[in-house]
């Protein structure tokens, strides 16, 4: 007949941390074995005395380890709103486990904690108003964001307020310029790079700087 008791071992205490009482330390023969949540040993009904086996604290420590994994990223995420790379990658820096952060990102996809389609709407809204579309797709492609998705969210920007917003930025960094600058071709210069790395496309920059600046200069 086969010994049940096999490989188990019995719990000897359950103490609660004096730092964190939302976890304990959990002892086994007498010797600390791990510490995990209270909720953890409701959960999985432990107490004092109870008998365990190696392969249950295994799953035990895994249950644990999901939940504050998941609890981190949703502390994360009430902070700022984060992409899915953004989030996994400070999930990765706790010193979780792939499969674990695997299982909270598919959560919060779940129930939308994550969206990175959302996201994106989202930053192209802010940044719209003072960059263009070749740097916002740069910015959205280094935080994750699929490519496809990132192509259809700069295809959908409504170029004419893209422009106006060029030329308003444009017309304010030129007033800063010719205050220190008289030179024509190095305010042209000056104006026109400015405004390239703020991710302008560059027939958009040239038109809007002879718009400016020869409007100006010869009027």
């Amino acid at each position: 007949m086969e010994d049940n008791n096999i490989c188990k071992r019995t719990i000897t205490k359950i103490e609660v941390q004096k730092r964190n009482k939302s976890r304990v330390n959990v002892y086994v023969d007498e010797e600390f074995l791990f510490a995990c949540s209270a909720e953890i040993i409701y959960r999985f009904n432990l107490k004092s005395k109870s008998k365990i086996d190696i392969e249950y604290i295994g799953k035990i420590i895994e249950e644990d380890n999901y939940l504050k994994c998941k609890n981190d990223a949703l502390k994360s995420l009430e902070k700022k709103y984060k992409t899915e790379k953004e989030i996994y990658g400070k999930l990765k820096d706790k010193g979780y486990s792939n499969d674990t952060i695997n299982k909270v990102v598919k959560f919060l996809k779940d129930y939308n904690f994550l969206n990175d389609s959302k996201y994106a709407d989202m930053y192209i809204k802010e940044k719209i108003r003072n960059t263009g579309k070749n740097k916002i797709k740069f910015l959205l492609l280094q935080k994750g964001i699929a490519e496809d998705i990132v192509k259809e969210k700069i295809y959908n920007i409504d170029t004419n307020i893209e422009n106006q917003v060029l030329l308003k930025l444009a017309q304010s960094k030129y007033n800063q310029i010719i205050k220190r600058e008289s030179d024509l071709h190095k305010i042209y210069k000056k104006l026109g790079d400015f405004l390239i790395r703020k991710g302008y496309n560059f027939e958009d920059v040239k038109h809007t700087l002879n718009k400016i600046i020869k409007n100006d200069f010869y009027e």
